[in-house]
């Protein structure tokens, strides 16, 4: 490793990585690695696909880089149009970012100048969740409610508001599991009525909890009884797809579950599979309507970049010609009765859930009373260490049940995995977290 790269991980040295292919990554040393995880819940068509790497090298022969305030080009104009077919907004406007973190810190922008547009300066507030993850950028990072990522910069923090986890594995309504998405719903209601709806602008959620709570499924009426209270009180609904989307919940969006339409939505990660850096937030046509008329004070350098929506027309394309978001799904289904036959029987593992192929493994020192590891014990350290040797990559969070305890793994694959990749992954994420038992 460089001696002046100022790395992503700080507390290991890292294996460089030659190539690419399948669902498998090389390094230097020939070693071979199954990317159980997608890298972190990105890949889903796969690495080395000749599709994606001609749709970026052909955007790349056409226009490399021109500003969005002085050209369009045919790439962003017609990604817009055919993504707008599979994207659960009504008549939707989508507006070209590099990534998540910006999607999100666009989307809030968005509901702050809908609002203004409409008169209604007063809705400043933001309404998210415990034990969420909207990215890393202060705006983003302002939303989500993961306690470690806040607090190096907590000084910074503190406009926005954070409701309870939809977490069925420990969901905070008494009456569990009877009732939830009605408590839900109730405690949302509240927190609008005792701020002032007046001052509520939106409320932002991932429709299936990504990182901070390994895949936590909601139940069955969360999102319709959530979405019913926001339109009562004139709140936005901005659904936070960067993990979710595209396919990794084993429908185009994880709000499909629901048939659910949110103002706004965020995208990033499978976009283009992690091939280039991009996503979008997309509104809807009533969003953009009020806002176009006054402008949108916003933009970033590599927004409406020809290049990213160039491979995430590809990527799309790929998705929808063969199959891929129904792979997921029926992939998904049986990874997770099979993982969660192998690991019955292991004590430490308190929950394997999921949709598709985003599927999530939550340790416990206690199956019984749900009590976690001490953060002492580097549970999730250890299990990702044992998988690294054995050739797996699985993706991590620790610290979601009271900001230092708790420790979750994920599986992320790409769709494209064959059943003998399936198989293996499964065998070695049993012995990995059999490892630390």
């Amino acid at each position: 490793m460089s001696d002046h790269l100022f790395p992503r991980v700080l507390t290991r040295s890292l294996p460089t990585a030659v190539g690419a292919e399948g669902a498998w990554i090389i390094d230097a040393d020939g070693k071979r690695y199954l990317d159980g995880a997608g890298g972190a819940i990105v890949v889903g068509v796969g690495h080395g696909d000749a599709a994606l790497i001609a749709a970026a090298e052909a955007q790349l022969r056409r226009t490399q880089y021109v500003h969005g305030t002085m050209f369009t080009t045919e790439a962003v104009d017609s990604y817009a149009d055919e993504v707008a077919n599979v994207l659960p907004v009504v008549a939707p406007r989508i507006y070209p970012v590099s990534g998540g973190s910006e999607a999100v810190e666009t989307a809030l922008k968005m509901a702050r100048a809908y609002h203004l547009a409409r008169g209604e300066g007063g809705r400043v507030t933001v309404i998210a969740r415990r034990s969420s993850y909207h990215g890393n950028t202060l705006g983003a990072l302002d939303a989500s409610g993961k306690e470690p990522l806040r607090k190096p910069y907590t000084p910074w923090l503190g406009r926005f508001l954070h409701g309870p986890a939809a977490y069925e594995y420990r969901c905070e309504n008494p009456s569990h599991p009877e009732g939830c998405g009605d408590w839900h719903a109730a405690e949302l209601g509240r927190m609008i009525e005792s701020y002032g709806p007046e001052t509520i602008a939106a409320f932002i959620a991932e429709p299936i909890g990504g990182a901070t709570l390994g895949a936590a499924v909601p139940c069955d009426d969360y999102w319709p009884k959530i979405v019913e209270v926001c339109r009562t009180h004139g709140v936005l609904v901005i659904a936070d797809e960067v993990m979710t989307g595209f396919g990794r919940s084993g429908r185009w969006f994880g709000v499909d579950h629901w048939d659910i339409r949110p103002d706004i939505v965020t995208a990033g990660k499978g976009t283009t599979s992690g091939y280039v850096p991009f996503g979008f937030a997309a509104c809807s046509g009533a969003v953009f309507d009020a806002i176009a008329p006054n402008g949108f004070v916003h933009g970033f350098t590599w927004s409406h970049q020809a290049l990213g929506a160039a491979v995430a027309q590809a990527t799309l394309r790929r998705l929808r010609d063969d199959g891929l978001v129904e792979r997921s799904r029926e992939l998904g289904a049986k990874l997770l009765q099979e993982l969660r036959g192998e690991l019955e029987a292991v004590e430490h593992v308190g929950d394997v859930r999921g949709a598709g192929m985003m599927l999530g493994i939550e340790l416990v020192r206690d199956r019984a009373s749900k009590e976690p590891f001490a953060r002492s014990e580097l549970v999730t350290e250890r299990l990702l260490s044992a998988a690294r040797e054995d050739g797996l990559l699985l993706y991590s969070s620790t610290g979601h049940i009271d900001g230092t305890n708790g420790d979750l793994v994920m599986l992320g694959p790409p769709f494209t995995l064959t059943d003998d990749d399936a198989a293996i992954l499964v065998e070695r994420t049993v012995r990995a977290v059999r490892s630390v038992e």
